[in-house]
């Protein structure tokens, strides 16, 4: 198997020891606008997902890896969702602490969930469905590969008026 890591980053299943992270990053209400949520979850409900993060994807449809530094450090969380096995897609989430971002921790977890999910699901492609005024992520994930392929118009509505999202879609061999 290859391993999940590389020079900066490694990825690995969610632990219990996760939760703090895991709670804070989920009930932080200026990132709810991306996830389409408009409520917290409950420390107990998030300590339930990690205790079925087992489950295998064909199952679930989806899977969180915890991005850790060098150090083992959990900096933040990079997962497949809506994963289509017929067709061979999966969606990509991505989320890191403030402090570990614009340092490379992105870009090094989108390629080895590149690698991941190429070698061990053979998918054909990933994408990203990223909020049109989302610049920063917008150049990460075209940096990494990803093309910007259509555009929902006023597809979110938050801070009181409609958002367009926009759809990346990174084609693998």
């Amino acid at each position: 198997m290859i391993p999940l890591q590389n020079e900066i980053i490694s990825l690995r299943a969610p632990e219990p020891g996760d939760i703090d992270l895991l709670f804070n990053l989920e009930n932080d209400e200026k990132l709810w606008k991306y996830s389409n949520r408009s409520q917290p979850y409950s420390r107990y409900l998030l300590q339930k997902y990690i205790a079925n993060a087992h489950k295998d994807i064909f199952e679930v449809r989806q899977i969180k890896f915890t991005i850790c530094n060098p150090e083992g450090g959990a900096v933040g969380f990079i997962d497949l969702f809506e994963y289509e096995p017929l067709h061979h897609r999966a969606g990509v989430g991505l989320v890191l602490r403030q402090q570990y971002q614009n340092k490379g921790y992105g870009k090094a977890a989108l390629q080895l969930i590149a690698v991941y999910a190429q070698k061990y699901l053979q998918l054909h492609q990933l994408y990203a469905n990223i909020a049109e005024e989302n610049q920063v992520s917008i150049q990460l994930f075209e940096r990494q590969g990803y093309v910007f392929s259509g555009k929902k118009k006023d597809w979110n509505f938050y801070e009181g008026e409609y958002h367009h999202e926009n759809i990346y879609q990174k084609m693998m061999a």
